[in-house]
């Protein structure tokens, strides 16, 4: 195996539409339907910020087994799984793919343990570019199951496809171990290669709530493996409502992205159809994006962008959702200061794009800003949320900004 020693330092709706059949002509009933309970958003792991050296050296791996833990928001039957390389640019081949419930690190129950295929095919290989979904299993899986899926890289394996900063302890071990129940000595990251989505079939009811931003969503300096990023927190809060209709929470943030440019991860304005409109299901999208849009020009003059560019991207983003049936909401930026790329110019830009969002009536808002600022000093976060780096928050400020967000906006 060769790889970075960075290892261990992230239109079509795509609905499955609902069936609608008479019965005894009396009744209408709504058959299950197939929604996301997990995903993780793609970006080039050998993308470039202009002018910039590489941030890393280009990663193969070569005869290992991959396992990666998805933890699942809502349960279903018939489980299919999405592998990407997209950003690949040689084909990338999968051998001996397997499905599992985690019981812990590296650990699978074998009993839980389910092959996984391709077309019929036990093998994939994908092309530069290509994304495919599984077979569905027939297996029920619960709400907040961990999901270890585990793959066998037969050759050469350039990373192309990858989430950086998952928060999530993934292995890497030598040789076929695909079907072993521990990963000894395995290599540890929190970076997830190539998997990209889990789906299943749920209730006829079921909502979909897909959380769309950079950093902040992606959960950076939250704890690494007990999933208290502000999407689960909300997916939590969401699930112990009484007789509450069954929903899913799924997080396609991605640490660093903007809206305007590329780097780090493909721009929002050019993913928000792939990450969000074609989910399996999705019905409702909270939308946090902008503040990096704000601050990387720092380091990046030629990339300044107006506040006005900017909620003209979050506009565009949202009649999108809109059109497509989607019920939307927009989180105004937090507070920055002492942050590496805050000035006085880039505040008054966070100003204005807050204040467009708390004045527009075209979506529902949440106000993170008003949620996480320190009322001593608006500009900055309260003490107990600021992570230490003045820009993101510890799991109790990511908890805070769960709880902001109204529930009646889900319940339609």
């Amino acid at each position: 195996m060769t790889h970075a020693s960075h290892l261990r330092p992230r239109l079509g709706i795509g609905l499955f539409m609902l069936a609608l059949f008479s019965c005894g002509g009396q009744h209408d009933v709504a058959m299950p339907r197939r929604v996301a309970t997990w995903a993780s958003a793609q970006q080039d792991y050998n993308e470039l910020l202009p002018g910039a050296l590489p941030l890393r050296g280009p990663l193969t791996l070569t005869h290992v087994t991959v396992r990666q833990i998805a933890h699942l928001s809502l349960g279903g039957t018939d489980v299919r799984i999405k592998l990407s390389n997209l950003f690949g640019t040689t084909p990338t081949t999968f051998s001996a793919i397997s499905a599992a419930l985690s019981v812990g690190g590296s650990t699978i129950d074998p009993a839980t343990a389910h092959a996984v295929t391709f077309a019929g095919a036990p093998e994939l290989t994908l092309a530069a570019g290509a994304e495919a979904w599984s077979d569905p299993i027939a297996w029920p899986v619960v709400d907040h199951a961990d999901l270890a899926v585990s793959f066998y890289l037969p050759t050469d394996a350039a990373v192309g496809s990858v989430h950086l900063i998952a928060q999530q302890s993934q292995y890497i071990a030598a040789g076929n171990a695909v079907t072993a129940t521990t990963l000894d000595g395995a290599e540890v990251t929190t970076s997830t290669y190539w998997l990209a989505a889990v789906d299943v079939v749920a209730d006829a009811q079921a909502k979909v709530v897909v959380a769309f931003g950079d950093s902040l969503t992606d959960g950076v300096e939250s704890t690494v493996d007990a999933n208290r990023r502000w999407p689960n927190d909300l997916d939590t809060r969401l699930h112990a409502q009484p007789a509450a209709t069954p929903i899913s929470v799924v997080n396609t943030g991605i640490g660093g992205n903007r809206w305007l440019n590329d780097f780090i991860g493909p721009n929002g304005s050019g993913r928000f159809a792939r990450e969000v409109l074609a989910a399996s299901g999705v019905t409702h999208t909270v939308i946090w994006l902008g503040i990096n849009d704000i601050g990387v020009p720092v380091y990046v003059p030629a990339q300044v962008v107006t506040a006005e560019q900017i909620t003209a991207a979050i506009a565009n983003a949202a009649s999108a959702a809109q059109d497509h049936g989607v019920r939307v909401c927009v989180a105004t930026l937090t507070p920055f200061s002492g942050a590496f790329y805050y000035t006085d110019e880039n505040e008054a830009k966070r100003q204005a794009v807050n204040a467009w969002i708390r004045g527009n009536s075209s979506f529902s808002v949440v106000d993170f800003d008003l949620a996480a600022r320190d009322p001593a000093n608006p500009t900055a976060l309260l003490p107990a949320f600021d992570s230490g780096d003045h820009l993101h928050l510890t799991d109790l400020g990511y908890q805070h900004l769960a709880d902001t967000l109204d529930l009646g906006f889900f319940a339609p």
